[in-house]
């Protein structure tokens, strides 16, 4: 038996120098093939790839996509050198490599070496902003522009009478109106036109001193005493004015020398041409100089009194055009004029009373309507931008003038008036 173990063991001994003989330097180059794949495997581990997801490839096919997944020189391709990659909207969130941001999703964005170079070269207080952030917060730019700048101030107006052409009817001595002719407001009355008579005691007492005046005067003006002839003269004169004081008229006068006959009434007439805005005379009524008997307006030019903000005051001054329209006459535009602005503040809604002056020949405009009035300021040629393009922190004001590659300068400024 144990020669019989001996003998195989010889005889497999024999096989394998065989073997070795006869394979021996196959055996080394698949072994060094062997090698060679195990490195390229390694290699490829880098690239964003699994090896699972790797196709099958020779040896040489392997060492070539390895050289492929090593990172390129940027100093030798030309491309700019990333240093990081951060957050748009979170600028502090920063990362090595390209993706998106963990807590909002943003596509990072690289930041390059050479951004801090070209700031470097750019006015101080610059700021760049890349252009997808730009995008992304809805920035826009406008272009600065020269052009003739208006400006439209509106305001609501009520209209009124013109007060300087106004005429309040009083008398002077005090009696009881006997006719009326002007018996309704509203009623159109011209200068001269009569209004209503009074019986007064006291003018009729002065008609007889006049009278007797008169004639004293015929009776001792060929006196040879000249003191004489001169107090009848006074007498006359005396009486005759008192009757043009107390508003008796000289056509009334000369009547009363030509008849001689004194009149127990006595007739008043309109002193101004308009419309009866008041009235209380009234048959059998007694009247006194207190009495407003009448109120006449002459409504060929009308106000408009209308108010603006105290901002808008410095923009708006007397003999300024100014036009109007009204909801009852759409499409009619009033052309006037700024006649006063009032000196005083209202506490209550800070605005500035403003007077205007339109003129009413047909008597279209009535008092107390509204109106909508709008004054035109010239501000001439002007540097203009839009509201949005200024920082105002309160004590300066800043604008941000576009550069190149998204780079913006700040640049201070004095802005005017806005204009809307």
């Amino acid at each position: 038996m144990r020669k019989n173990i001996l003998r195989y063991f010889a005889l497999a001994t024999a096989a394998a120098v065989v073997f070795g003989v006869l394979f021996g330097g196959r055996i080394g180059r698949w072994v060094k093939e062997e090698r060679a794949l195990a490195s390229g495997a390694g290699q490829s581990d880098h690239s964003s790839h699994s090896m699972n997801d790797m196709p099958e490839m020779s040896t040489d096919q392997h060492t070539a996509h390895a050289g492929r997944s090593m990172p390129i020189n940027a100093a030798s391709s030309g491309e700019r050198k990333v240093l990081y990659w951060y957050d748009p909207m979170h600028p502090a969130h920063k990362s090595d490599k390209p993706g998106t941001a963990p807590d909002c999703g943003m596509q990072l964005v690289p930041k390059y070496a050479d951004d801090d170079m070209a700031m470097k070269t750019m006015p101080s207080g610059t700021v760049m902003i890349p252009q997808g952030k730009q995008q992304l917060i809805g920035m826009t730019t406008a272009v600065v522009q020269r052009q003739q700048v208006y400006r439209t101030i509106r305001a609501v107006g009520q209209l009124t009478a013109d007060e300087t052409k106004i005429a309040h009817v009083h008398l002077k001595v005090s009696g009881w109106i006997d006719k009326v002719y002007v018996d309704f407001e509203g009623q159109f009355v011209r200068k001269g036109q009569p209004l209503f008579t009074l019986y007064s005691p006291d003018l009729v007492a002065t008609q007889r001193e006049y009278l007797i005046a008169k004639r004293g005067k015929q009776a001792l003006g060929d006196s040879p005493f000249p003191n004489v002839s001169q107090g009848a003269d006074s007498l006359v004169q005396s009486a005759r004015e008192r009757l043009r004081l107390w508003d008796i008229s000289d056509d009334q006068v000369k009547r009363l020398d030509e008849t001689g006959e004194v009149s127990q009434t006595l007739t008043f007439y309109s002193p101004a041409s308009g419309f009866v805005l008041d009235r209380k005379a009234f048959p059998q009524t007694a009247v006194n100089p207190d009495t407003d008997i009448y109120t006449i307006a002459g409504l060929s030019t009308i106000w408009a009194t209308a108010e603006i903000y105290e901002y808008e005051v410095p923009y708006v001054h007397a003999g300024q055009r100014a036009q109007m329209e009204l909801s009852y006459y759409p499409g009619k535009i009033y052309d006037g004029r700024v006649a006063f602005v009032y000196p005083t503040v209202d506490p209550q809604t800070r605005t500035v009373k403003v007077r205007l002056d339109f003129p009413n020949p047909k008597f279209a405009l009535k008092p107390g309507m509204f109106s909508d009035v709008s004054l035109k300021v010239n501000y001439g040629e002007q540097i203009v931008v839009p509201q949005d393009a200024v920082l105002d922190s309160g004590d300066k004001q800043t604008v941000f003038v576009a550069l190149a590659d998204g780079h913006f300068e700040p640049r201070e400024v004095k802005i005017g008036a806005k204009l809307e």
